[in-house]
């Protein structure tokens, strides 16, 4: 059966809205400023086997779908065939009505692949040669797949200590889209994970060539590779935590908390807490001083499923959202670079809806004239990245902020294969103003709206990241 609910005007309901989306949003160029691609995969251009290997693998909304599907976990992370598991998760989209998968699966097949069937059981074996044939061909190299959907900049997740082997070669390269690392320091403040935070610091250690003992040698390493990555390109930095940080300290305190975590001491929770408030402060004001956009995805409660964690690791679909009270962290954590003068621009996402509201007034607190938003309320993130979680999010920003500078949607995506998500938001993004004009909420003039509509594409982004001047 024909998927015939894409059409060209799919989530667009009224006449402003389906010239907004084709004659001002449509043909917009992607910046993606935040995803989880591979470098290595870009760098060497990288031609997937299988369409299960390139759309289903590593992908943890499929599998959390799967499993409530009553899929076993052998067509899902096991040792199934490609085809055996590419059926299982085609077996499981009739049942995702409703769910964002089900749009962005046939959008993914449609636009890639030209394919307008209906994926289910009966298609599966079909879809999966055709798009397998189709994938042998240099049109659906890795770059070949950026290029399709004309992205123009792609911003990756990136350890400190990543010697950044491959965003050097594209760019010697000349690779004409851009690929630049950012910085994700997250392992240097898990103090509490004990062993794996030492084994992470010995690592450290080996990329800067001294010994890592005391805070203060803690600080000029993380310094050191802040340094090496502004050299590589990067000029964004992501944090990804459970809350902010934002207790006192002092840095004797630091120091012999930090010397008590090398030592598998056991530590309190406070001590965790004045080790985090110190070395994010820290972070921040390097962030600040080479200019970088900051951004914080805080809220998640990760690898909630300790058997599975057992089994087959982290970040395989048991993550959830948090519900930590956040705002005091957050008012201390701002409030105490912006006395320092060390508040550099910073992207915000939330991952509890109940906290729309109050990350949008609590980011606001610190805007302070030097630049447009400086102090953004990010996309609709993880959880919240479907058409409700979007709506919802333009409509709290545009009633705490201003809709008019925000710098847009992201994929924070580990598949080559998301980027019609951009599609997604931007179909969404005209039918809620399309609404408002004809309703007579916002004027009828095209000129205005859908300015905004491509500053909010693409335009905004190119002014807000540095790396664009550069």
């Amino acid at each position: 059966m024909s998927q015939t609910f894409i059409t060209e005007d799919f989530l667009l309901h009224n006449d402003v809205a389906k010239k907004l989306y084709h004659e001002y949003a449509k043909t917009q160029p992607i910046y993606d400023y935040h995803s989880h691609l591979s470098p290595k995969d870009i760098a060497e251009d990288r031609q997937f086997e299988n369409i299960t290997q390139l759309w289903v693998e590593g992908d943890h909304y499929k599998y959390r779908a799967m499993r409530a599907n009553g899929i076993d976990e052998k067509y899902i992370t096991g040792d199934a065939t490609d085809l055996e598991k590419f059926i299982k998760y085609a077996e499981t989209i009739p049942y995702t009505l409703r769910n964002p998968l089900y749009h962005w699966t046939h959008l993914e097949l449609k636009n890639y692949f030209g394919i307008t069937q209906l994926l289910n059981a009966e298609s599966a074996e079909k879809i999966f040669h055709t798009c397998n044939k189709l994938l042998t061909s240099p049109a659906f190299s890795v770059r070949s797949l950026l290029r399709k959907m004309n992205v123009k900049m792609v911003g990756t997740t990136d350890d400190p200590t990543d010697d950044l082997h491959y965003h050097k070669q594209l760019k010697e390269e000349g690779f004409e889209i851009a690929v630049l690392p950012t910085f994700r320091p997250d392992k240097a403040t898990e103090i509490e994970k004990g062993r794996p935070f030492v084994e992470w610091i010995q690592k450290l250690e080996g990329v800067v060539g001294y010994s890592i003992l005391d805070y203060a040698a803690l600080t000029k390493a993380i310094e050191e590779r802040h340094d090496y990555f502004h050299e590589v390109g990067c000029r964004i930095s992501d944090h990804g935590h459970s809350n902010y940080y934002g207790a006192d300290f002092t840095l004797e305190e630091v120091d012999a908390i930090f010397k008590k975590g090398i030592q598998l001491a056991p530590l309190t929770n406070l001590e965790i807490e004045k080790y985090k408030s110190a070395l994010l402060n820290k972070i921040a004001t390097l962030n600040h001083s080479k200019s970088w956009v900051q951004q914080f995805h805080v809220g998640a409660i990760r690898n909630n499923n300790a058997k599975m964690m057992e089994l087959i690791g982290p970040d395989q679909g048991f993550d959830s959202i948090g519900d930590q009270v956040m705002s005091d962290n957050m008012s201390r954590f701002f409030g105490r670079l912006s006395i320092e003068n060390a508040l550099t621009k910073t992207i915000v996402y939330n991952l509890n809806p109940r906290d729309n509201e109050m990350i949008a007034a609590m980011v606001a607190n610190f805007n302070d004239g030097s630049t447009p938003s400086k102090m953004q309320y990010g996309a609709a993130w993880w959880f919240l990245d479907q058409k409700d979680g979007m709506q919802k999010q333009l409509d709290v920003l545009s009633n705490f902020g201003l809709l008019s500078r925000f710098v847009g949607m992201l994929t924070d995506s580990r598949s080559f294969l998301s980027f019609p998500r951009h599609e997604y938001f931007r179909r969404i993004l005209c039918n809620v103003l399309g609404e408002e004009v004809e309703k007579g909420e916002l004027p009828n003039d095209m000129n205005l709206i859908g300015d905004l509509v491509t500053r909010i594409c693409s335009k905004n982004a190119v002014d807000y990241f540095t790396f664009q001047k550069e």
